[in-house]
């Protein structure tokens, strides 16, 4: 176990000194290409789905974690790991157009999240989506010094945005990179989602799809499934108005 992990499954909250530097969600949105919920794999081999596509390690064994001493993956941030992080706690992924963020938060909104480490993102290797996994949610994080971490998002669309950001499917966009039209259709469909208070949704992503269709998704947590995330999609032209999927782009639904 690496320095600074807590060695067992109850420990005490961090004080006010050892906290990162807070930052508000607001505060990432200039560079923000992706934000997804994220927690270690709970090793949970009853509650995958599917066929497995790594035998060795999804049925045989199942790590979370494959990992020497003081490589990347174990940089990663203790509080992703469910039984070690305070209780009510969440945790989230934000991907910039330079770097990976690793934030937590104990009222569950990005906006008042902590900073709980980072990494640039060069030190990526890839996001794999494991379709064998509850909800199809899990992403294999891998990194350049073939170190690795399974990490369950919540949603399957949040793990398939993930391997296709990085796979080149598709192209992740700050919000200052829409056009005028864009913009005003995201401010409208943003303004239906906000009778939803209690889903806490958070801020909208968008990505370019090869047709040249922008996706806009604003994922807030699940009614009806706890740890798991809903999305609200919406589909834009260049100009800003609203279409439906086109041929040769991935499914979005």
């Amino acid at each position: 176990m690496d320095e600074g992990w807590p060695s067992g499954p109850v420990h005490t909250l961090r004080s006010t000194g050892d906290r990162a530097a807070r930052r508000t969600g607001r505060a990432l949105t200039s560079a923000l290409a992706l934000v997804t919920s994220l927690v270690l794999n709970e090793n949970n081999v009853g509650s995958v789905d599917g066929e497995p596509e790594d035998p060795e390690n999804e049925v045989h064994d199942f790590p979370v974690m494959w990992a020497a001493p003081g490589s990347l993956a174990r940089s990663l941030p203790w509080q992703l790991d469910p039984a070690r992080r305070p209780e009510g706690w969440t945790t989230d992924l934000v991907v910039t157009d330079r770097r990976l963020v690793f934030v937590g938060s104990d009222v569950g909104m990005l906006e008042h999240s902590d900073v709980l480490g980072e990494l640039p993102l060069d030190a990526v290797a890839g996001f794999r989506h494991m379709t064998f996994s509850s909800v199809e949610a899990d992403v294999r994080l891998a990194f350049t010094d073939q170190s690795w971490v399974r990490l369950f998002t919540g949603a399957r669309n949040s793990a398939e945005r993930l391997a296709q950001m990085t796979d080149g499917t598709v192209r992740m966009l700050p919000a200052s990179a829409l056009t005028a039209g864009q913009r005003q259709e995201a401010a409208r469909f943003c303004a239906g989602l906000r009778g939803h208070k209690a889903k806490q949704p958070y801020l909208p992503t968008y990505a370019m799809l090869p047709s040249g269709t922008v996706l806009m998704e604003v994922r807030s947590p699940s009614t009806s499934s706890a740890g798991c995330f809903d999305t609200a999609i919406n589909l834009m032209t260049e100009t800003g108005e609203r279409t439906v999927q086109q041929p040769g782009d991935p499914d979005v639904a």
